[in-house]
């Protein structure tokens, strides 16, 4: 599993669509993934510190855990596949371990509020990690074959997210970025 953060919430001002940005702790590799618009206001609301008035969805999942004497370990973001992505909520409850099945937008609006890990399973980071730092482009290794198949069909999924990607100016919140949270 490899730690990441919360990068940022970015937004199209084309389209409106919204991505949350994680980052890997130890490169400058990011794992950007499609949210909806209440989980992109829930995770930024938690981000800035900013507590709603009457629980939202992810608040009262968190209240329900721990009152029912659950501990939440971590977030893993487990499994990619057709360009959606899975999570798993790593909780410990009666000394027992359970992994309740969770889309990377709730868990990661729960991981915030919770202030627990996030972490990635390699195999997620190398189909759909970018790097926005060419000097940090990683060099497919060529006696892999399969791997180069897996960066081909990679980027051909992955076009329309840099197109959106493109339009963003990740350095100036007026013009679509959030900024670094």
């Amino acid at each position: 599993m490899i730690r990441v953060n919360v990068d940022s919430i970015r937004v199209s001002l084309l389209t409106q669509h919204r991505v949350v940005v994680l980052r890997e702790q130890e490169s400058k590799r990011y794992l950007p993934i499609w949210i909806g618009p209440y989980e992109a206001d829930s995770i930024a609301m938690a981000i800035q510190g900013h507590e709603p008035q009457r629980p939202l969805t992810h608040d009262l999942l968190k209240s329900t855990i721990i009152e029912m004497g659950g501990n939440i370990h971590y977030i893993l973001v487990n499994n990619i596949e057709d360009n959606t992505f899975f999570a798993r909520i790593v909780i410990e409850h009666l000394g027992r371990t359970l992994q309740v099945d969770a889309r990377p937008s709730d868990a990661i609006a729960l991981a915030v509020r919770i202030d627990v890990p996030i972490y990635v399973e390699p195999h997620v980071l190398d189909q759909a990690g970018v790097y926005f730092d060419e000097e940090e482009q990683p060099v497919p290794d060529t006696g892999r074959d399969h791997m180069e198949t897996e960066v081909e069909m990679n980027e051909e999924s992955m076009a329309l997210f840099r197109n959106f990607i493109d339009t963003l100016d990740f350095d100036n919140p007026e013009k679509g970025g959030a900024g670094k949270q």
